[in-house]
């Protein structure tokens, strides 16, 4: 069977991001926050929590990193799916997938420039045959 777990960040950061402490520049906030757009979250509701970059991040990077996730195999397979924002201002947001036995992150999928100033949606689909981290 499948299982999945909604994350919506109106408590917490969910379970699939370590509950320690957000990465610099990621705060939890909601559209009545008085930092700008977006003034709601994508469903339209103006008091719903989302995860936003604080604009003194405008020109560095930083990274959201999952907690360690299982290897996928033919019934399992992970899919992601993910609202996401892209204002005037930012540069480029992408997803990494690191493997236990790698070093490296490597860039699965990216946006930048497109479809500004709006919610869009996306779904990725990992296969991983050891643990990872996205």
């Amino acid at each position: 069977g499948s299982s999945w777990d909604k994350c919506d960040f109106e408590a917490n950061l969910c379970k699939a991001l370590p509950e320690f402490s957000l990465h610099p520049g990621w705060i939890r906030r909601n559209g009545q926050s008085g930092m700008g757009p977006p003034y709601s979250d994508y469903n339209g509701n103006e008091s719903a929590y989302f995860l936003s970059l604080s604009s003194e991040m405008q020109s560095s990077s930083t990274v959201l990193r999952t907690n360690v996730f299982l290897p996928t195999d033919e019934e399992h397979i992970c899919q992601i799916a993910f609202h996401y924002w892209v204002s005037q201002m930012s540069g480029t947001l992408m997803v990494g997938l690191q493997k236990h036995s790698e070093d490296t992150v490597t860039n699965i999928w990216q946006v930048s420039g497109e479809l500004r100033n709006q919610w869009n949606v996306n779904t990725i689909t990992i296969n991983s045959t050891e643990k990872y981290e996205v």
